[in-house]
């Protein structure tokens, strides 16, 4: 039997990257995902490469994870569609990169919308399903950056630090009700988002890396899988970096 036959997980941000990767592997395992992306064309497209394999396993859906209303309404749609959620994946997010005294309210303000809000309106979304079945998994995204900061990114650190505060909080209310909620922190990650740092970039931070190398989008995948799985029934309100020793 599948570790996740049954079972429904919604993964935002599943457009591409880390969270392709992650609906990809739930699916993999037996899940029905819900793959939701900002943009349609990119939810529409993993969602096609999941069905090709498993027909039926996947659904695409198209949302700003910044707008309350519209979130709750796609979550209300993904429970009608699937009839339950026992995994939420956070993952969307995003960068406006630039040293604090050249940022403006607008860079610091999209950050925090879709990284921090976004996340809190997924999981308003689907807890009271969750907490109706007495079980269910959240899994917030975090970065390395949230953990230790790193210059030109007090938005992007404030916004994955937010996370882990709001995780410990909704892990301690829900807990009670068979519901676990942790984080993962990835390092630095082969993704679209790393390809544009350039030549000189990369290298100061790799050398930061005790295991002196980038992460693959799998490594967070697999992590992700672990904390969804019957393994972890006994770990929440905990955040696991997954950065090569970066932050420890």
């Amino acid at each position: 039997m599948s570790p996740f036959e049954n079972q429904v997980a919604i993964v935002t941000g599943a457009g591409r990257g880390i969270g392709e990767a992650i609906a990809k592997r739930l699916a993999q395992g037996g899940a029905g995902v819900a793959v939701v992306s900002r943009t349609e064309s990119n939810s529409a497209r993993v969602a096609a490469e999941i069905n090709a394999l498993r027909a039926g396993a996947a659904r695409p859906y198209a949302v700003d994870v910044s707008d309350f209303d519209a979130v709750q309404a796609i979550g209300e749609q993904i429970l009608g569609d699937f009839g339950r959620c026992d995994h939420l994946v956070n993952n969307a997010g995003i960068t406006r990169d630039t040293l604090a005294m050249r940022m403006g309210s607008e860079d610091w303000d999209a950050v925090l919308q879709t990284n921090l809000k976004g996340a809190f309106n997924f999981t308003r979304a689907v807890l009271r399903a969750m907490v109706k079945q007495r079980t269910g998994r959240i899994i917030n995204i975090s970065s390395v950056s949230g953990l230790m900061g790193l210059a030109g990114q007090a938005n992007y650190a404030a916004s994955k630090a937010g996370l882990v505060g709001m995780s410990k909080s909704i892990a301690r209310e829900v807990a009670s009700r068979g519901i676990t909620v942790n984080v993962v922190a990835p390092g630095f990650i082969e993704t679209d988002m790393t390809s544009v740092l350039n030549a000189e970039v990369r290298e100061g931070a790799r050398a930061q890396i005790p295991l002196a190398r980038f992460g693959a989008v799998d490594d967070i995948a697999s992590t992700v899988e672990f904390l969804c799985g019957p393994g972890a029934a006994y770990i929440t309100g905990q955040v696991l970096a997954v950065d090569g020793g970066m932050s420890m």
